[in-house]
């Protein structure tokens, strides 16, 4: 039997499986063998090489923001308009059949678009190059699901689905919980608040489903089994997912409406070219890219060129705006001086540890070099030679 087939009549018996106190161990073991078989089936099969039949995509720009979707629901058209990339858009669905980038020149920094084939049901096996899509969208910053206005909600529901079997998860941040394996001890389970969800024998049997009997488990949220699962599991990644309802001139205003109130979305019309403007703005927001202009001593600040830092690529502090700059610059900042919106004062002498926002400016002072052994009649040592055969003889005096 193969993988997709035991995972598949693994959910069976859980649709099967009746949900109260008696049976919650029971589909607590079902959920982690199912995690176990998807991670399998994302690994390449034994024997081949390493490389895929990927898409070849090289990383670009200061952020990278994937666009994922149904066929036919106006991708590459939303790529061209953004971009000005062309990419090629037709009245049948598949058009596109590779990955095919655009740069957005917007607030003084390059955001890569990705404009990806469009995914089917079944993409998290490998129907349609589902699981190179998915790839993608995994080495992404930001997921642009585009949705048909025009269609109903489901097609939402199972491009999320297709999305969290193969370990991406949307608009969700890691749950609280430390977990490291040990070699000896047993299995050590603790909890900082009371749970309702997990207890500690549901934890030792999802542990012993992964054959780890020695491992240290501590809650610090009242997180579920799934989030356990995900923990343990270890190659989830947490991305941010703005939803897009294209064609939205198909279809009434109160549907529009609806639509538009719902978080993490927007609505948008590329046949018409409607709220264009909002998206761009809300794709900045959800990045949270952050501009920093620097400031030479004595000079005015240079606002043509920033550094653009975000948290999800290094961070955002004064720290990591110098490595920024130069990994050895760091051993010699004496303190910086910070004017903009995350000063309290102009300017503010801050330390490596102050957290920058967008539009700040930054001077860097250096540390002065000191003078070995100190000046004058304070010299620690003399200009001597170190060793007696080196010294330079004294001329005989005259008589």
């Amino acid at each position: 039997m193969g993988i997709i087939e035991r995972i598949k009549e693994i959910e069976a018996e859980m649709a099967r499986t009746q949900k109260n106190k008696a049976t919650e161990y029971h589909l607590g073991q079902l959920k982690a063998k199912i995690a176990k078989l998807r991670t399998q089936l994302l690994e390449p099969p034994k024997g081949s090489s390493a490389g895929g039949d990927g898409f070849e995509v090289t990383k670009f720009g200061h952020g990278r923001v994937a666009l994922i979707g149904f066929p036919s629901v106006g991708k590459s058209t939303l790529l061209t308009m953004l971009t000005g990339t062309h990419s090629e858009a037709a009245s049948y669905e598949f058009t596109t059949l590779t990955c095919i980038p655009g740069i957005i020149h917007y607030n003084d920094t390059k955001i890569q678009l990705l404009d990806l084939p469009g995914i089917i049901e079944g993409a998290s096996e490998g129907k349609g190059r589902g699981r190179q899509v998915i790839a993608v969208a995994k080495s992404s910053d930001l997921v642009l699901m585009v949705l048909d206005a025009s269609k109903s909600e489901g097609h939402r529901q199972i491009l999320t689905r297709e999305l969290e079997s193969v370990g991406l998860r949307l608009n969700k941040r890691p749950p609280q919980i430390y977990f490291k394996k040990k070699k000896t001890g047993g299995i050590s389970f603790n909890s900082t608040l009371p749970l309702t969800h997990v207890d500690e024998k549901l934890c030792y049997q999802i542990l012993h489903e992964y054959k780890i009997h020695n491992a240290e488990v501590l809650f610090r949220e009242d997180a579920t089994v799934d989030d356990l699962i995900d923990v343990i599991e270890g190659n989830r990644k947490y991305t941010k997912c703005v939803y897009v309802y294209n064609k939205i001139d198909v279809i009434g205003i109160d549907d529009v409406d609806k639509l538009a109130r719902r978080p993490n979305s927007v609505v948008i019309s590329c046949n018409l070219k409607l709220n264009l403007d909002r998206l761009l703005s809300k794709m900045w927001e959800e990045m949270g890219l952050v501009r920093v202009y620097t400031k030479p001593q004595g000079q005015q600040p240079d606002f043509s060129d920033p550094m653009v830092l975000s948290a999800d690529r290094g961070g955002c502090t004064v720290e990591d705006f110098c490595n920024h700059i130069h990994r050895n610059l760091i051993k010699d900042v004496k303190y910086v001086l910070v004017w903009g919106t995350s000063a309290r004062h102009y300017p503010q002498h801050c330390g490596l540890g102050h957290v920058l926002q967008d539009e700040d400016v930054v001077q860097i002072v250096k540390k002065k070099e000191k003078e070995e052994g100190g000046r004058g009649r304070f010299k620690s040592h003399s200009t001597a030679p170190a060793r007696i055969s080196d010294r330079q003889k004294k001329a005989p005096l005259k008589t």
